[in-house]
């Protein structure tokens, strides 16, 4: 009988155990996939996993780069309502959506003289080849300067990001996807 009992009391602490065990392996599974789901929002190579994006009504701060072109660009520069769209390389997302930005800037009125898009520095080949294609449809920086450049006048540490500004330096919207930036009429 003691026996029974012994045996009796061994599983059920294996049970208690096992149970023990299990919530754990739960609580591990919930952090790892909430990393995952930060990691999957992409962002230039060093920057913040929980990134940043500008807010609507906000003024960009001032800023000056130099595009592919040569030509020098600032807060003041900003014509007419500008389509400014934010691009790291390394960046699966941001491979992703580029497709999608090529062909809305194809659409867009007002051509390159009204879309600015900002690429953060990485891996020169691959920042090549992007510049390239962006190149097409859009003024284009390559933002060097990251802790001090465009992006950060934007208040972007989060990649891509595409945003609407009037030419006074007024975020009009923001959005992840260009897809979902209203035309005028809609806003």
């Amino acid at each position: 009988m003691a026996v029974m009992w012994a045996a009796i009391v061994l599983v059920g602490a294996v049970c208690a155990l096992d149970l023990v065990l299990t919530l754990g392996v739960v609580r591990r599974l919930k952090e790892h996939t909430a990393h995952l789901e930060r990691l999957l929002q992409g962002g230039p190579a060093g920057a913040a996993l929980e990134g940043t994006l500008p807010t609507v009504g906000a003024t960009v701060g001032e800023f000056t780069a130099t595009t592919l072109d040569g030509e020098e660009i600032a807060r003041s520069s900003l014509s007419g309502e500008t389509l400014v769209a934010f691009f790291s390389p390394g960046c699966a997302p941001c491979v992703e959506k580029l497709p999608g930005f090529l062909a809305h800037a194809r659409e867009r009125i007002g051509g390159r003289s009204l879309i600015l898009a900002i690429v953060a520095p990485g891996e020169p080949a691959a920042t090549a080849e992007m510049t390239a294609e962006l190149r097409q449809v859009a003024t284009v920086v390559v933002d060097e300067d990251f802790s001090d450049g465009v992006a950060n006048a934007f208040s972007v540490t989060e990649y891509p990001a595409f945003c609407l500004v009037d030419s006074e330096g007024t975020v009009l919207a923001v959005e992840r996807d260009v897809a979902r930036l209203a035309a005028p009429a809609e806003r």
